[in-house]
């Protein structure tokens, strides 16, 4: 059989259509859901070194210290401390880019301040309960630094925000089980999967063990009595099949979209006292996103609204412009600015009582109006 004959030319034609069918449907390969995964980008630029817990958060994008202990950050525009210098402290280069975070994770017996370090940030989506997740990230430590295990990730369905240092006890989805050896800088990968059992917001990184339940080694005589490890790489993804996203019956893609109904965005956040939306909020917004393009006759109104805290002036200038943003999304992803209309409450129709920090939450809100279907 030559190669010009019907029936070759036809196997081949059906090889490749076989090809096409499974290349077409194979699952896309998972995104990294850790938003500002190795510490790059800054609020601002951290000109030194600061002792409490709050710096981090206000220095590093998306990420916060989930205690009063204070994890340090490492960059180009970072001032380490002379008295910290010279025990060590910013001799070690990054893995990757120019950034890197910094934890104290083991040293209490020994009356160390500040002796459990833990950083935290939330997802930019929530988990899948069922769904299997492959957790990564990259550590070293200090020279002089004892070396430990149970360094790892745990995933928390609300954020963790204590007002103490205290030493957070927690059994993590993923960790180290043996001692981390991390010789002359080297980095060394900690990873592991696991399946969500639960629609976990947040990734808190650390040490979730006391002293006592902690191995711990001295690699060379002038030790210091804590550990302290760097942490850089931050990798959270989904591993194939992916289980569906469940829909829930108050989903934003179950309203039913009827001239006058005010319909509440959920799960949308902005940074603190900005106008910025932080990278979950991008989930409901992109389903907003959908419903405008499946109604191409939709026009809304997008209002914002915010606590009752601080000058009400201020509250009002704050709401429109987080208003905006919403609306900017819309425009920027090719939705008609003649469909799209915007403005700011302030404070001045709360859904809740402004005298809790619950309640508060609650009234910091975006919302949208139907004009016309």
């Amino acid at each position: 059989m030559d190669s010009s004959s019907p029936a070759l030319r036809r196997s081949v034609l059906l090889a490749l259509l076989s090809l096409l069918h499974l290349v077409t449907n194979a699952q896309k390969p998972s995104a990294n859901i850790v938003p500002n995964p190795s510490f790059e980008r800054y609020s601002s630029a951290p000109i030194g070194w600061s002792y409490k817990g709050a710096f981090f958060g206000e220095v590093v994008k998306y990420w916060f210290s989930a205690t009063t202990a204070s994890p340090d950050i490492y960059g180009p525009d970072v001032h380490v401390p002379m008295d910290w210098a010279e025990k060590g402290f910013g001799d070690q280069k990054p893995r990757t880019g120019k950034s890197f975070a910094g934890l104290t994770l083991f040293g209490c017996t020994n009356g160390k301040p500040h002796c459990r370090e833990f950083v935290e940030i939330q997802l930019a989506e929530p988990l899948v309960i069922g769904q299997a997740y492959y957790v990564e990230f990259w550590v070293t430590h200090l020279a002089k630094s004892l070396q430990i295990n149970n360094l790892g990730a745990y995933f928390t369905i609300g954020e963790i925000k204590r007002l103490t240092d205290e030493v957070l006890i927690r059994e993590a989805q993923v960790k180290a089980a043996n001692i981390i050896e991390a010789p002359n800088g080297k980095w060394v990968k900690v990873s592991g999967q696991f399946v969500a059992k639960y629609e976990a917001e947040y990734i808190v990184i650390g040490n979730f063990s006391d002293d006592f339940n902690t191995l711990s080694v001295a690699p060379r005589e002038d030790c210091f009595n804590y550990a302290y490890y760097y942490l850089d790489d931050v990798l959270v993804k989904k591993i194939p099949p992916f289980a569906p996203v469940p829909v829930k019956p108050d989903d934003l893609t179950k309203q039913k979209l009827e001239p006058g109904k005010i319909i509440q965005l959920k799960n949308i956040y902005f940074e603190f006292d900005k106008d910025e939306l932080m990278p979950r909020s991008y989930v409901e917004l992109n389903k907003l996103l959908k419903i405008m393009r499946e109604h191409p006759k939709l026009v809304i109104e997008i209002m914002g609204h915010t606590d009752a805290l601080g000058d009400d002036a201020y509250n009002l200038d704050l709401s429109r412009r987080r208003a905006e943003s919403v609306l900017k999304f819309l425009l920027e992803n090719k939705i008609s600015k003649n469909r799209l209309r915007s403005h700011g409450e302030g404070e001045s129709k709360p859904i809740a009582s402004n005298e809790t920090d619950e309640g508060r939450a609650q009234n910091r809100r975006v919302e949208f109006v139907v004009v016309r279907k």
